[in-house]
């Protein structure tokens, strides 16, 4: 697969016929059989036969699958929120956020976007999106490349607990407990610290999304205080 289909730009045709489908008519298509079937569904003679289409008539749009899947992640994914510029923290926390959303929305996304592959412009616009909120945090470029990847990492681990469980009434960490709870009434005495954790209120329970985020940002924020030589305020945040 070539970078340039990703890049490329596609003006409408001002002479002749117009053309019967665009990229992007055929990348939906793939992203609605996607969302619905998932990832192991799509085919580009599924999408000519949703189309009304024939098969080798959609290569007139998309060069093959590879490349289909590319601009099916560039039109989901899409272009990342308007973050705010003034806090960090704030900012880097409505990306996260975002992120998964996102993900969560297009769970198929999570395998597409595994592995070296082309990036696109929306991909590329994310990664800015995170790195802009950083530019004058004192970190080095490798703190900040890691910092956007440890995010992204926790957005998408969160995404994949909730796409296994999406057809469930419960949230992952929900069924995960209770699952465990269902056997831990009789083997308590084998694992006494998680029976004891168990047995506690249930309240706080089910966020590890924004607790794992709060906790990474508090990290972050710590390394900020140490480059810029500040004195670390009440519990060791800046």
């Amino acid at each position: 697969m070539t970078i340039e289909f990703l890049w490329a730009e596609r003006p409408q045709p001002t002479r002749g016929p117009k053309p019967a489908l665009t990229a992007q008519q055929v990348a939906d298509t793939g992203v609605a059989l996607a969302r619905a079937e998932g990832l192991a569904a799509l085919s580009m003679q599924r999408i000519a036969a949703e189309l009304g289409f024939t098969k080798m008539s959609l290569y007139r749009y998309v060069p093959g699958k590879a490349e289909l899947v590319a601009l099916m992640v560039e039109r989901a994914i899409g272009a990342p929120p308007a973050v705010p510029g003034t806090d960090w923290r704030a900012g880097l926390s409505a990306w996260a956020s975002a992120m998964l959303e996102r993900f969560v929305t297009h769970p198929w996304a999570l395998e597409a976007t595994l592995g070296p592959r082309p990036i696109g412009p929306n991909e590329l616009a994310w990664m800015e999106a995170a790195l802009s909120v950083l530019a004058d945090s004192g970190l080095t470029a490798a703190e900040r490349l890691d910092t956007v990847a440890v995010l992204a990492g926790h957005a998408r681990m969160i995404a994949q607990q909730a796409a296994v469980a999406r057809h469930g009434a419960a949230a992952p960490e929900g069924e995960l407990l209770d699952a465990i709870g269902a056997v831990i009434g009789r083997h308590a005495d084998r694992f006494p610290a998680l029976a004891a954790t168990l047995a506690e209120p249930a309240e706080g329970r089910n966020q590890a999304f924004t607790f794992g985020i709060d906790r990474i940002l508090d990290g972050v924020g710590l390394l900020i205080a140490a480059r810029r030589g500040d004195t670390p305020g009440a519990g060791g945040l800046p």
